[in-house]
């Protein structure tokens, strides 16, 4: 028997409407072989926890645009350790500035994807980290 895909989770949260990066993310990941959940736009952080729980997804993939990811982002890393998703791999992408990293790492986020990161690099940070955290 083979081991299941890797399961993971994109959602947009807050008000951005912007999602075609996010399309073209889960589209790319699946090609590569991972099983995709996509939750849509106007996500709040605690319905992203909650998607997160009854997918059992290994990661969560957050997109956001819209500047607001100081305040989103903690808020869905403290919504998914109270829904116990401890050994989830969070990683974010969009416009975020690199000095607003470090304090996304702290809150919980394990990567943050630039523009330009080609699905293949997503792909292989995936592989090599989420199986590490679980036990996908």
């Amino acid at each position: 028997m083979s081991e299941r895909p890797i399961k993971v989770l994109i959602a947009k949260p807050g008000l951005d409407g912007h999602d075609r990066g996010a399309k073209v993310l889960a589209r790319g990941l699946r090609d590569e072989g991972f099983e995709v959940v996509y939750t849509g736009l106007r996500q709040t952080p605690e319905m992203i926890a909650s998607a997160a729980l009854q997918e059992d997804v290994d990661v969560v993939g957050l997109s956001i645009l819209s500047g607001a990811h100081m305040t989103l982002l903690p808020r869905v890393c403290r919504a998914l350790r109270d829904e116990g998703l401890t050994d989830v791999l969070v990683t974010a992408g969009g416009i975020i500035p690199d000095d607003d990293i470090p304090a996304l790492h702290e809150a919980g986020i394990d990567r943050v994807f630039g523009p330009g990161t080609t699905i293949g690099e997503v792909a292989e940070y995936l592989r090599s980290h989420a199986r590490s955290r679980g036990d996908a």
